[in-house]
């Protein structure tokens, strides 16, 4: 890359940085070109996105964005480093990562943003394993429901046995 191609990149990295929900560095070491193209394809069927990115350019590109120091430290920025950004939903393209890493065994976590806080790469391992927003909310509607279900049983039940001692009573009396 020619240096006004490098301005350019680190300009628009700077725009991508500041306007993704939820930033993650990987290391794909190890990750085939197709198996890239495969993970591509995952993130951006849920709206995320891979970028691979040389840690010079993503250092300068995070100090502009002014990302959390601990993402920038050269620790964290050695060997190959891919970013993987959201725009929406912050959480979906870690499950992709997730369901993709226990496929393959590579990428690997470094470290991550999501919504403005810092996750290290077992945390984010943890919410990759985590169920959908979807499941998570009807979890919670099923929880919910459920004492609302036996409330209405139990408050039902006296009435029921009610309406069969009347309805034994009126057969009874035929007789």
């Amino acid at each position: 890359m020619k240096k006004a191609e490098k301005v350019t990149f680190v300009e628009n990295l700077v725009r991508e940085l500041q306007g993704a929900k939820s930033v993650v560095l990987v290391n794909y070491a190890g990750l085939g070109v197709k198996a890239q193209q495969d993970l591509k394809a995952r993130l951006k069927e849920i709206g995320g996105r891979m970028l691979i990115v040389k840690n010079t350019l993503l250092k300068l590109a995070g100090k502009s964005a002014k990302i959390d120091k601990e993402v920038l430290a050269d620790s964290v920025l050695s060997g190959q480093t891919a970013l993987v950004l959201a725009d929406s939903d912050p959480i979906a393209p870690l499950q992709v990562l997730g369901k993709f890493t226990k496929e393959s065994e590579t990428p690997k976590f470094k470290v991550g943003i999501i919504d403005g806080k810092f996750f290290d790469a077992l945390s984010l391992s943890r919410l990759s394993n985590l169920p959908g927003r979807d499941a998570l909310l009807s979890q919670l509607l099923g929880s919910l429901m459920s004492s609302m279900y036996g409330l209405v049983g139990t408050l039902q039940s006296p009435l029921q046995k009610l309406v069969y001692i009347i309805d034994q009573k009126s057969k009874g009396g035929e007789n």
